[in-house]
């Protein structure tokens, strides 16, 4: 006789694939959201690395974010980086449509930002202690000097970026969030959310109407759901790194932004 499987017997076996894969494909959505993670704080760290030698071919000056300082369009900081890490995949972040920040008219495109505490603009108003929303820059250019606690001062992290909309992918404005309740300048905050705050209301807060200098947000992809729990890597000043929940990162004097 001629032996087959019953009709009730392949249904256990499909009922017993479709349980396995229920409980792997999270594992595997985990997995693979992990392995972005890395990268970016790989891509990151190498970005740091860039800054730090550039600083160190100029008197531990910071490359400035944006130099408003010549005639013409500001130049931009990724070209001046990549002269070190000789490597523009490294400015965008993982799973993103990124693309290097070339020069100031291709700046929204990159998906990594770098802080804009750093930034040039001789016709700025702000000075050290006293910026407020829309400063895109200093009277003169960032040292390592102006950093008293470098561990603790977040000088990259990821961005929203888009080809033609109000992203500037390629900083971030550590004065256009939330100011500390208790008064202190050095621990307010970046607009940081995990989701793209330039085109969706996050928590309640609708940021879309803010003009591109008042945006210039932080955004917590990896994981993000609008709840906050999405995460970013940041960049420190003494070139460590470390990934960060939105929540944890809207949190005053968890990271010094505003280090000058």
């Amino acid at each position: 006789m001629k032996r087959a499987f019953t009709l009730i017997e392949l249904l256990v076996v499909i009922a017993i694939i479709a349980i396995l894969a229920a409980i792997l494909f999270p594992v595997f959505a985990q997995a693979k959201l992990a392995a972005k993670k890395t990268a970016a704080l790989a891509q990151m760290k190498q970005l740091s690395t860039a800054v730090m030698l550039y600083a160190g071919d100029a008197d531990d000056f910071f490359v400035p974010a944006s130099n408003r300082t010549g005639a013409g369009d500001p130049v931009v900081w990724p070209p001046l980086v990549n002269v070190y890490a000789k490597n523009e995949q490294i400015f965008v972040a993982p799973d993103t449509d990124g693309k290097f920040a070339k020069d100031w008219t291709n700046r929204r495109n990159q998906s990594i930002g770098y802080s804009d505490a750093t930034g040039v603009d001789p016709a700025s108003l702000a000075v050290p202690g006293a910026a407020g929303p829309g400063t895109e820059g200093f009277t003169a250019p960032a040292n390592f000097s102006n950093m008293d606690e470098a561990s603790r001062v977040g000088l990259f992290a990821v961005t929203p970026n888009s080809a033609g909309g109000k992203e500037r992918g390629y900083v971030f404005n550590p004065y256009n969030g939330a100011n500390d309740p208790a008064g202190d300048y050095y621990k307010g905050l970046p607009i940081i959310a995990d989701v793209n705050v330039v085109v969706k209301p996050y928590k309640g807060t609708d940021y879309t109407t803010l003009a591109p200098g008042q945006l210039k947000p932080i955004f917590a992809r990896y994981g993000g759901d609008g709840t906050g729990n999405g995460t970013t890597p940041v960049i420190f000043g003494d070139g460590h790194a470390k990934a960060y929940s939105a929540n944890r990162l809207n949190s005053f004097g968890e990271v010094i932004w505003r280090f000058r």
